[in-house]
Formats: C-alpha cells, structure tokens, sequence
C-alpha cells in the first residue's frame, strides 16, 4: 500500500497554528519560496520547483475522486464513500449482549479545527446507546505521549481503537502493535501501515489546491498578478495543496508575483499584502492554502483603499462573514470536520461484521457563491466550520459555541 501522509485541514488562530502545524504534521523544510516577478518573460513560471511531496499518480488519483458521484445517503456526506473497496470484518464482530467501549487516541485539541472534531465525535458517540463508555486520551500535538495512549488503550478492554495520529512515521509503530491486539480505525492522517481495518479521509490536498487554484484561473484576467500565501513550509497536506496549485499556475499564464509563507499571523499577512501592493502596483487574485488569516488579507486590501481581487479562502464562519458582507468574489475550499463522525459509525460497522471500504474516502464539499448563503450560519462563533455536519446533533449550536 502506498503511503499517505493526510495532514489535517489547519485554520485556526494565529497564536496557535505554527506550532500546531509543526508539532501536528509531517514537516520536512523544501527549499524557500521564490523570490517575486519570476514570471517576468525569465522562462521560470515564477512558482519555484515541485516540491518532494509531489506525488503526480496520488495527485491524478484525488483530481479524479473530485469527478466521482460519492455512495451513500445525500443529507449524510460523513457516511458517503468514493470508490469504495469494502473488506469483511467478519472477525471483529462483538458478540454478547455487553456494551460497546470505544477508544480515540486523539492527535490533540490545539486548533479550532480540531475542537470542533471532537465535539462532533463525542456528539455522535452519544447518539449509541449501544456505545457504554467512550474513552478519550489526548495527546497535545506530542508523538512520544501519543505513543503512550496507544499502548495503554490498547491494552485495556477497548473493543474498537480510533486513532488520529500526531505524525505519520513516528506513530506507524505504535498502531501496528495495537492492530494486533484490537480493531483500529484510522483517521484524519495516515500512518505507513496497512494494518488498520479502514482509513478515513476525504479526497486530499490536492483536491483542495487544484480548486482554489481553477477558480482565480478562471476570474483572473490573463498575466494578471497573483499572490499565493502560504502558511509553513514542509507540511505534507499543505504542500500538496500548492502542489496542485503550482500545476495550474504554471499553465495557465497567470503571473505569481510572490510565494509567501504567512506563519498563520495576520500581522504578518497584512504585511506581506501591503509589500505586495507596493511593488507589484496591483494583485488580481489571492490564492490562500489555508482559510486562518484570509479575513486578515482582505483587511490588508482594505487599509490600502484597494477593492478586494478574487481570493479564496476555508469554511470558516469569519471568512464567510467577510465574503458575504463585503460581496467578495471568493471561494472556499474545505477539509470538512464532518470526518469526525466518520470513524464512531464506521468502528460500529466493524464490531458488527459489516464490511467497511480499506479506505474510507469522503467527499469533499466547496462553498461557492451559490452555495455561502447555505453554509454561513449567523450566531455561530469566527473559527466554527461550515463544514461540520453537526447541525442534525443534539446540543446544537450550543455545544458548538452559537446561539438560537
């Protein structure tokens, strides 16, 4: 099986998401960004070289996933699947009239991202009485702790494992030991190992990259200048999102006049704006691998008194706010949080004998104009996700922080 190193969407608040992504990816540093105007009749597209992630068979893989009508019910795209390959889990099935305890090794809570997750894991664990006690270990965004978990809960009388590794390599061993001892599902972010019953995800970065990047293809007049923001370097779902990117750009005659790295700092993202405007004169398009700071790029824009270029941004409430409020020209990719539910209903599916797909894999919604007004939800707070298909949960908006 080849390995996938599926990073987690990361949009949350400033303070918070360097040290998550570093702590909570794969990172292995590529070469700095270009330097601005590379496009300027040089030959270089302006977009750097590819980076070492680039998987151009994974990359034609997603794109085509994109393409796939998903199986399953309509109203619940957490239980739909794309090309299904299902296995039997004729083994697992728990027999005995007894409760069902289900176990998560949890990578940790240290973005919005996250914390809405897990609000809809535990929403959805409560929906099975069936489910007696469900166990909750987190690891804080560190390997060595989340190592520790691992062999604990699989060692006690868990009747199903979920884990959502911290980092790919490093946790590889430690799921392999609990496979042997206990069902695991896998999710979120892979591991290199094959072992698990099932792995959830939805379709990937490159899904992501590749549709941000068609939509400024799309409204940015020909050579126009784009400004692509990035948030670090040397994260895996990250760099395969401007993976996907690059290969548009490089096509499409469009000019990316930078490739910044924004640390996730909205500071430092006006800045970067600002710098931009200066020497460049003018951006027609912003393209963002990650919604945190895009409300912060729109500002920048703002605070030079320049109308806002198309841009694209994530499904979190404050960006959708800004777009709809300020009538941007946007679009919102996602690496939706409904994924959370995926891996309580498919560990029930398991310990049934229900046959499961090896890879779970999810669809992968996009807000567009035609659809912001149905997945901005006034009353909900700036770094809720549109995406979390909670809105049918018990305690909902409460638990997730919004109001009536």
């Amino acid at each position: 099986m080849s390995t996938r190193k599926l990073g987690h969407v990361l949009a949350p608040v400033a303070a918070l998401l360097g040290a998550a992504l570093l702590a909570g990816c794969t990172s292995d540093a590529p070469p700095d960004a270009p330097a601005a105007g590379a496009n300027g009749g040089t030959g270089d597209p302006g977009t750097g070289t590819q980076s070492k992630f680039f998987d151009r068979a994974e990359y034609d893989r997603q794109l085509g996933l994109a393409e796939v009508t998903p199986q399953g019910p309509a109203a619940r795209p957490w239980e739909q699947m794309l090309r299904p390959e299902l296995v039997d889990t004729g083994r697992y099935r728990k027999n005995g009239s007894g409760g069902i305890r289900l176990c998560f090794s949890n990578a940790g809570v240290f973005n919005p991202w996250r914390q809405v997750g897990l609000k809809n894991m535990r929403a959805e664990a409560a929906l099975h009485k069936e489910i007696t006690e469900f166990t909750v270990l987190d690891a804080q965004g560190k390997d060595d702790k989340q190592i520790s978990d691992i062999q604990e809960l699989a060692g006690q009388d868990c009747d199903a494992l979920i884990v959502s590794p911290n980092t790919t390599a490093t946790l590889t061993p430690a799921v392999e030991q609990a496979c042997a001892k206990v069902p695991v599902i896998v999710f979120d972010r892979g591991v290199e190992t094959d072992c698990a019953v099932t792995f959830i995800n939805p379709i990937g970065g490159y899904g992501y990259g590749a549709v941000a990047a068609d939509f400024l293809v799309g409204k940015v007049k020909p050579e126009g200048k784009i400004l692509a923001l990035r948030i670090s370097p040397g994260v895996d779902v990250l760099e395969t999102r401007w993976s996907a990117a690059k290969l548009a750009f490089d096509k499409s005659g469009l000019d990316v006049v930078d490739v910044k790295f924004t640390d996730g700092d909205p500071a430092k993202t006006k800045a970067i704006v600002t710098d931009a405007l200066t020497r460049n004169g003018d951006i027609d398009g912003v393209w963002m691998d990650s919604g945190a700071t895009s409300v912060a790029a729109v500002e920048a824009f703002e605070d030079a008194g320049r109308d806002v270029p198309p841009i694209t941004g994530e499904d979190q409430q404050d960006f959708l706010q800004a777009w709809k409020e300020k009538k941007l020209t946007a679009i919102a990719p996602s690496y939706p949080t409904f994924q959370w539910r995926t891996p309580v209903i498919a560990s029930l599916r398991i310990l049934k004998g229900q046959q499961v797909p090896k890879e779970w894999k999810l669809p992968q919604p996009t807000v567009t104009q035609e659809t912001l007004d149905r997945y901005f939800k006034p009353g909900m707070p700036p770094l809720h996700y549109a995406m979390c298909g909670c809105e049918n949960l018990p305690g909902f908006p409460e638990k997730w922080g919004g109001k009536k």
